[in-house]
């Protein structure tokens, strides 16, 4: 694909000016047809999707419907009823963790290298509910240990109740078998969660052939508008948690002293809709549903290659994972050691206009259990990147590890 051309649809990679923009596992920018279905919706019809009958409100249900049955494509569900629209993967993720019964002892598991998101609300439930919640260690170069985990399952036995898991790291950029880590799961009975943030925006995700019973994601992360994400699951699943966020069309009908639930997704998206982004995320999947996923994947895959063979011949600083870029997708992560990483992409922004994330990148665990309280430097490519961005930003690293050596 010729993905230089694609950079005309994005707003803010049209200015001759435009900065390298290497910070999308955070956040990807978004092309015209996003804002301007964000624009539609508040010019054209602000009405309130899934209460009013009048014009407004018609076409704001049809709209959210449509995009509902475009994410349920996109990501190959059985029923779009399967698709539940929450603001991120983080809800996402507590909602499948606090909508679950619980008892004490039950045991679910996850990696070593697990964002926030999919980490503090195993630790809540187990300091709240008692469960317990076991951590799976990674292969020295952060790669996933598929005989530890199968050993783990083994030792939890019928205790395990979940496995929840990123598909994709956002510390690191390394994919986990996920199908294999499913059928390991379910062989002991338990169910599988993937916090697939980082998979979802660049490769292509097939809920049915991973036989995984729920994924999260983040629009924002997609091309698509803040506030946005949405939550996966098998509907027989779903059809079984409570709500996190009781309260309007979330029910049926309500008396003084009893309810009725309404059917999934309703039951989960209490609340007044963020309409205008569910218009948006419609536009965002119809956009990266015209592009060949695989070929995205190999540009990132390209574009991490330049970066990291600049970067792992500096002293003083190592990539994080495997040392081949392949097995790292779009994500390069510098270990900065002793180095100031925020001052370094400061230093990267105001003097070459390059944009990285510096920080531990909500994986506080994995930097805090290793002693490595700076952090590390992020960059994250996309489709719309450059060879020249990618090389930007090694020389200008380069340039600013030495000097602050």
């Amino acid at each position: 694909m010729d993905f230089r051309a694609k950079r005309e649809d994005f707003p803010t990679l049209r200015d001759e000016n435009a900065p390298a923009y290497l910070d999308n596992a955070c956040v990807t920018l978004r092309p015209d047809s996003v804002i301007n279905a964000i624009h539609e919706y508040y010019t054209t019809g602000p009405g309130c999707g899934g209460r009013s009958v009048h014009r407004y409100g018609t076409k704001i249900s049809q709209a959210t419907s449509a995009s509902r049955a475009k994410l349920g494509t996109f990501l190959n569900a059985r029923s779009n009823n399967e698709v539940v629209f929450t603001r991120n993967a983080t809800q996402s993720l507590n909602q499948v963790a606090h909508g679950m019964s619980w008892e004490k002892g039950d045991v679910v598991l996850t990696t070593d290298r697990e964002h926030n998101s999919n980490l503090v609300p195993w630790l809540q439930l187990e300091q709240e509910q008692g469960i317990d919640h076991r951590v799976v260690a990674s292969r020295p170069d952060n790669t996933f240990d598929l005989e530890a985990f199968e050993a783990a399952c083994a030792d939890a036995g019928s205790k395990l109740k979940m496995v929840s898991v990123s598909h994709v790291g956002n510390l690191d950029g390394i994919c986990l078998p996920i199908k294999e880590v499913a059928k390991i799961a379910h062989d002991h009975g338990a169910l599988i969660c993937v916090d697939g943030a980082q998979s979802t925006p660049h490769m292509d995700v097939d809920v049915q052939d991973l036989d995984i019973d729920f994924m999260a994601f983040s629009i924002h992360k997609m091309c698509g508008p803040s506030g946005m994400g949405g939550l996966w699951g098998r509907y027989e699943l779903l059809d079984n948690l409570r709500t996190i966020q009781a309260g309007g069309q979330t029910v049926q009908t309500s008396h003084y002293d009893s309810l009725e639930w309404a059917a999934p997704p309703a039951r989960f998206e209490g609340g007044l809709g963020h309409f205008s982004g569910m218009m948006a995320t419609g536009a965002a999947i119809d956009y990266l549903s015209a592009l060949d996923m695989n070929a995205v994947q190999e540009q990132e895959i390209k574009l991490n290659r330049i970066m990291s063979k600049t970067v792992r011949g500096l002293d003083g600083v190592d990539i994080i994972g495997p040392e081949d870029a392949a097995q790292r997708g779009g994500i390069c992560s510098i270990l900065m050691h002793e180095l100031p990483a925020h001052d370094i992409a400061l230093l990267l922004d105001e003097a070459a206009g390059v944009m990285v994330r510096s920080g531990q990148h909500c994986v506080h665990s994995w930097f805090n259990n290793r002693g490595h309280l700076n952090g590390s430097l992020r960059a994250s490519a996309y489709f719309y990147n450059t060879e020249e961005e990618a090389k930007l930003f090694a020389d200008t690293f380069e340039e600013a590890v030495q000097a602050f050596s």
